[in-house]
């Protein structure tokens, strides 16, 4: 039986939330589930058989400090996300997106393998992406270089890019 945990932690995008399982091979004994925003699209909500343990998360709080105070460039967390495996596919394809670089929704289709009408498939994956910031579909835009979706809000996703000097396009 995995053993599902919580707590909050407050960011420069307000509160995240983060949902992880007990895991025997995971760096402090955690695997990260989710990590969401408030008043993020499909957000994850606490669940009555969830338990409260902030001292379980204290790795992925440590590696997300210094992300936001620009220390940090690749999290090395161990990520559980679930995921039908198509959506896996593109989240994969999204961890190769480097700090500070961008991908187009176009140009994840064509990494998978995908056709050129696969895209808006690739956008919906994105868009289930549970694990915000740790796994950086912030760094999809569109095509023509300009900001789409994004769960947490484009706002967030400007703050995260510009972040990183991704934002505006090429000036990173």
């Amino acid at each position: 039986m995995t053993t599902t945990v919580h707590t909050t932690i407050e960011s420069p995008l307000g509160a995240l939330l983060l949902v992880g399982e007990e895991s025997a091979t995971a760096p402090g004994g955690l695997a990260l589930c989710s990590l969401s925003m408030t008043g993020q699209k499909g957000a994850a909500t606490v669940r009555d058989d969830w338990r409260e343990d902030a001292p379980a998360f204290v790795a992925v709080a440590e590696q997300l400090q210094a992300y936001f105070a620009g220390d940090l460039k690749e999290f090395d967390l161990e990520l559980r996300a679930r995921g039908t495996e198509f959506q896996q596919r593109v989240w994969q394809a999204i961890d190769t997106v480097p700090y500070g670089g961008t991908s187009t929704y176009g140009r994840l289709a064509e990494q998978i393998g995908a056709s050129r009408a696969a895209v808006r498939a690739v956008g919906s994956a994105i868009g289930a992406n549970p694990l915000l910031i740790v796994r950086a579909c912030h760094r999809v835009i569109g095509a023509t270089g300009a900001l789409t979706g994004y769960a947490g809000g484009l706002e967030r996703k400007e703050y995260l890019l510009a972040h990183e000097g991704a934002w505006p396009v090429g000036r990173g």
